[in-house]
């Protein structure tokens, strides 16, 4: 045999000192286009050192209360939060330029998100103002956009993507119970959903919009949203309940999702570096690029079709990509993990060699991750290759909720809040009266 290879190790100290950096610091000038995200890059971090079980070690009271208040002054007098403070006109601010500072999905989500976090209790949170401009921001199809402008025009796009963020908003000020809140109109859920399945491609994955190409980013979005308003296919055996039901053929679904592992790690992997054309699965004579051989041969290497060997070798690491055709790349490994775990279906990928791809490829020495193999850390690509890795069960990292993007603590704190369970109580309770009323009265 072989000289025994090194285990692949997640560094704690350097990534706990990776994100407190970018919580107490400013941010590379690299990062200057990303400021009107800010709200985007605070959930990130918050939530990456509360994985890593360091955010309480690494905020002070004041900080925290700081942090806490810093997310209230992006919240909109009308409800909703914008995604940085830049679009604030302060006491400028009329009934005329109002437009440009509009309430904003994303940076309501991910404010809402990083409140949760940061143990607030969200009673400062304009509750009833943001579930109202909800139904405003869902479009005739179903589909919701980013912001409202002017006569009530949705503007943004209309991918999974918003769904799913809207769909979280929801879920968090109210669960996932349908009908009206109080005087508080609900979503259209059944449009919703109607839009989700409108967008599922031929092979099982989730596209943008129907007949355009799956991409893991909108499966994984979709099949979250429909988490959210629980509308995902029953359980073989479960007695169907007539609700219109996300993803029309699961098996495709799960044979499209487990399809994303790869062992194409970089654009080199791709490459015919002998010029003999026999980069296939049964003779690749580029696997020095990605692979390692076992002296003893496994159960794998020694089933044969015909004269071949199946797999001459054993993989060591594994990515995830996003389409078909494409290199590996780190937040795929998120995007494609997170429907599988939400689905209960995890035991269909290989979890360690994506590990060991992620530890051993993308993770860097000063800490975070890059997006592929040998690139600078990123907050984006940081934070998802945490989140894969706390999903995996990483010994020292905090349980997560795949949804969400938090940890199971911070979504207990959440649960645990009174005014969210009397809402949840009075939407079930209204619901279940009107049900009785429209009962058939016997002659």
């Amino acid at each position: 045999m072989g000289p025994p290879q090194p285990s692949s190790e997640l560094n704690y100290a350097r990534q706990i000192k990776y994100w407190r950096r970018n919580l107490k610091t400013y941010l590379p000038h690299f990062y200057t286009g990303n400021d009107a995200n800010r709200m985007t890059l605070a959930l990130f971090t918050v939530s990456a050192l509360d994985i890593l079980g360091d955010l309480d070690q690494a905020l002070s009271k004041e900080e925290r209360q700081g942090y806490i208040d810093w997310v209230y002054g992006c919240q909109l007098p009308e409800g909703g939060f914008r995604p940085w403070p830049g679009s604030h006109f302060g006491k400028r601010r009329n009934s005329q330029n109002t437009i440009w500072d509009p309430a904003h999905v994303p940076g309501t989500f991910f404010a809402l998100l990083t409140l949760v976090v940061l143990g607030d209790d969200l009673e400062k949170v304009k509750r009833r103002e943001i579930l109202i401009w909800l139904t405003k921001m869902q479009r005739p199809e179903g589909s919701f956009g980013e912001t409202l402008g002017e006569n009530g025009t949705i503007h943004g796009g209309n991918d999974s993507r918003f769904g799913y963020m809207a769909t979280a908003i929801r879920w968090i000020l109210r669960g996932d119970a349908e009908g009206p809140c109080g005087d508080v109109p609900d979503v259209d859920v059944d449009k919703f959903v109607t839009c989700v399945r409108a967008a599922e491609a031929y092979d099982g994955g989730i596209s943008e919009a129907p007949y355009h190409e799956a991409h893991a980013g909108f499966t994984s979005c979709a099949i979250a949203a429909l988490s959210f308003v629980d509308r995902l296919p029953l359980p073989p055996g479960e007695v169907p309940d007539n609700r219109i039901r996300g993803v029309t053929n699961l098996n495709n679904t799960l044979h499209w999702l487990a399809s994303r592992q790869t062992a194409t790690l970089e654009d080199d992997d791709s490459t015919d570096t002998y010029g003999d054309e026999t980069d296939t699965a049964n003779t690749c004579h580029d696997a020095h690029s990605f692979v390692q051989t076992n002296a003893d041969h496994t159960v794998s290497m020694t089933n044969t079709i015909g004269s071949q060997l199946k797999v001459p070798f054993d993989l060591t690491w594994v990515g995830m990509n996003g389409r078909c055709n494409k290199i590996a790349d780190t937040c795929y490994a998120y995007w494609v993990s997170s429907p599988l775990q939400i689905l209960g279906r995890m035991d269909i990928i290989s979890t360690q060699p994506i590990r060991r791809y992620l530890l051993d490829k993308t993770q860097h020495a000063m800490g975070g991750f890059g997006k592929v193999v040998d690139d600078p850390p990123d907050m984006y690509h940081s934070f998802l290759g945490l989140m894969v890795l706390a999903m995996f069960g990483e010994p020292g990292l905090q349980n997560v909720d795949a949804a969400l993007c938090i940890t199971d603590k911070a979504k207990r704190h959440l649960e645990s809040l009174s005014w969210r369970k009397k809402a949840i109580a009075a939407i079930k309770s209204s619901t279940s009266q009107a049900a009785t009323d429209r009962m058939p009265v016997d002659s």
